[in-house]
């Protein structure tokens, strides 16, 4: 019995001891993935606190990251200038050396912060990462030959569809750096003004002694209390002495009453003097009394939820207080009792909450995993309804992304009617970073959308499918297809040309285009077309001659030059009329573009026949003139 229950006890433990080194330990700060879907890639996110809830599971408090392909495309275009900006401003081109590839994965690493928090189990946990401010200094490239490593630059508020730049930036420029003089030679004197560098505020070789400056202190705070104690709104604040006291003990006090001695030339008696003018005691205040108990509070939320985020507390909390009265009070805040007692609580609270959690590795088989049963390929993104011709299409199809056709293990990805799938490597790829290896079709367009290639038509097809929703595919070729219709070739025959012409009463091409879902009577045109065949076999058609080259009407146009009329000018003269054309004009004009005569060729023809005829009545000429409009 006893062996029994040692050896039981032995399995135990080593069950527990392979599980403690088959799993990893997640901290909080850490960047992971998340995995809320067997098909989508992995969720980056941060763990800010790991929360133990009441049936013992494990809940992590996150921050989200967002990548491109999840924000939309406006945000997406603000951010490609953003970094244009970026690079402008830069003294380095670091983009110039990358390859189309380069860029396509790039963009991949991009992520968009956010301020918006959310818990998952923890169980979902698949991996770790590393998550950067984007460094200007670095090289672009740094991030590529990392593995999981992602960087950011944008800030992205879901609720308000926003994109903002992020307050970490290195502030370079005359507004943030003081311009240092060259230093003096040995024996050079500064010529420059004292009194406009800086301001003389105390002089520490005064005649006043140690203890004469101590007890002129004395003095100040105890009219500081005397002045509290006449104030209204002071007195309800600190409603004991002892509080007064303390308010009046506080630096800005102290200040006032050494600026006060040092504008007095350290004359005592003077400076006291001013400490209590003829309205009453002078009543010095700072942040910590300005501000009211409900702005406090304000504060500390504000101050829970940011950080040190002083703009963003300005903002959301605070508008009606300025950036300095904000500052200032955290570093006063800061000095109070009530900073210590929240910092031992934050201590106490961080001490029964996890600092870290185990996590077992992930063994579970994918859903999308392509696997084959009995020489049978399985049924892919669960279509168990389609047919074995359709799941039996998979076998040679090459990866969509490196178009690779062999691989331990396929992994089926897009919609089920694609029948498209990865090789491992590609679908680890698309988890991690949310995109495939190798650009797309209509990627290449965006990246080379200036240079213009003989498959131009091809292109405007492909990005017009892209944006109608059609998926672009791989067919086994470094060429990218799209899946389109089935396309078809019309090809006539001489004899359905001629029956074009022969049959063209019956057939009238005109109203069938218009109609293009009736069907034709081709019963009615074979009969008439073998009528009109005999008809036509003594009287063939008469068959247009063939234009001639260009050269031979230059040769005829040089063998018979063209006449110019002869045209008799007149200058005109005061006495003489008007000079007038002595060309007769021509008695047909041209055409018109519809082969039809023109409107003043029809009204010259209408009135050289009232003219030339006998005289007609005024309701005749109208109808007559109706009639050749």
């Amino acid at each position: 019995m006893f062996r029994r229950t040692f050896s039981a006890l032995t399995v135990i433990r080593f069950y527990i001891v392979g599980w403690y080194f088959n799993s990893f330990p997640f901290f909080i700060a850490d960047y992971v993935y998340f995995e809320n879907s067997s098909s989508n890639p992995y969720l980056i996110r941060r763990i800010e606190e790991l929360n133990k809830t009441a049936n013992g599971n494990v809940e992590a408090k996150v921050v989200c990251f967002y990548r491109r392909r999840d924000i939309s495309n406006s945000l997406v275009i603000l951010a490609d200038k953003h970094a244009k900006e970026v690079e402008e401003e830069s003294e380095t081109t670091v983009e110039v050396d990358l390859t189309d590839k380069q860029k396509h994965q790039l963009k991949h690493r991009e992520l968009f912060l956010s301020r918006q928090y959310e818990s998952l189990p923890a169980t979902h946990i698949r991996g770790k990462c590393s998550v950067a401010l984007l460094n200007e200094t670095e090289s672009v490239l740094s991030y590529l030959e990392k593995e999981d490593t992602f960087f950011y630059s944008l800030v992205y508020d879901p609720s308000l569809k926003t994109l903002l730049a992020d307050k970490g930036e290195i502030r370079v420029g005359p507004r943030y750096q003081a311009d240092v003089p060259d230093m003096l030679a040995e024996g050079e004197l500064d010529d420059r003004e004292q009194a406009k560098l800086e301001v003389k505020v105390w002089d520490p070789d005064s005649p006043l002694t140690d203890r004469q400056i101590d007890q002129f202190l004395v003095v100040a705070r105890a009219v500081g209390t005397f002045a509290r104690a006449l104030d209204c709104s002071s007195s309800v604040r600190q409603p004991s002495l002892h509080m007064s006291a303390a308010a009046a003990s506080r630096d800005i006090t102290l200040f006032h009453a050494m600026d006060t001695l040092h504008k007095h030339n350290y004359d005592l008696s003077s400076a006291i003097s001013v400490l209590v003018p003829l309205g009453g005691p002078v009543l010095c205040r700072d942040e910590m009394e300005e501000w009211s108990a409900s702005e406090a509070s304000l504060f500390e939320e504000a101050l829970e939820k940011y950080g040190k985020d002083f703009n963003d507390i300005r903002q959301d909390f605070l508008p009606w207080k300025s950036l300095t009265s904000i500052i200032e009070y955290y570093y006063m805040w800061k000095t109070t009792d009530r900073y210590v007692q929240q910092k031992r609580l934050k201590a106490a609270e961080a001490e029964s909450k996890l600092k870290q959690v185990y996590i077992p590795t992930y063994n579970k088989p994918n859903p999308n995993q392509i696997s084959n049963n009995n020489g049978k390929p399985a049924a892919v993104n669960g279509a168990m309804g389609a047919s074995y011709q359709a799941q039996a299409s998979l076998i040679g199809r090459a990866c969509e992304s490196c178009y690779t056709p062999q691989s331990h293990q396929w992994y089926s990805w897009g919609p089920p009617n694609m029948q498209c799938r990865l090789c491992a490597s590609c679908w680890i790829y698309w988890k991690k970073y949310g995109g495939l290896k190798m650009p797309t079709q209509t990627d290449e367009d965006k990246l080379s959308s200036s240079q213009p290639t003989e498959e131009s038509h091809v292109r405007t097809h492909l990005s017009r499918q892209a944006t109608q929703g059609t998926p672009v595919r791989n067919t086994g070729s470094p060429k990218s297809a799209v899946k389109t219709r089935q396309a078809f070739f019309l090809h006539t025959t001489c004899w359905t040309k001629l029956a074009r012409q022969v049959c063209k009463n019956t057939l009238r091409l005109r109203q069938a285009a218009r109609r293009p879902f009736v069907p034709i009577n081709c019963a009615a045109i074979k009969a008439e077309y073998a009528d009109r065949h005999c008809e036509l076999a003594g009287n063939p058609l008469k068959i247009k001659s063939t234009r001639k080259p260009l050269s031979c009407i230059i040769g005829y146009l040089e063998i018979h030059p063209a006449v110019k009329p002869n045209v008799i000018r007149s200058t005109p003269t005061l006495q003489s009329p008007s000079a007038k054309r002595l060309l007769a004009p021509s008695n047909h004009s041209s055409l018109s573009i519809l082969g039809k005569r023109n409107y003043s060729h029809h009204n010259e023809i209408f009135f050289k026949s009232l003219n030339s005829g006998p005289e007609m009545p005024l309701s005749k000429v109208v109808q007559t003139n109706r009639n050749v409009r």
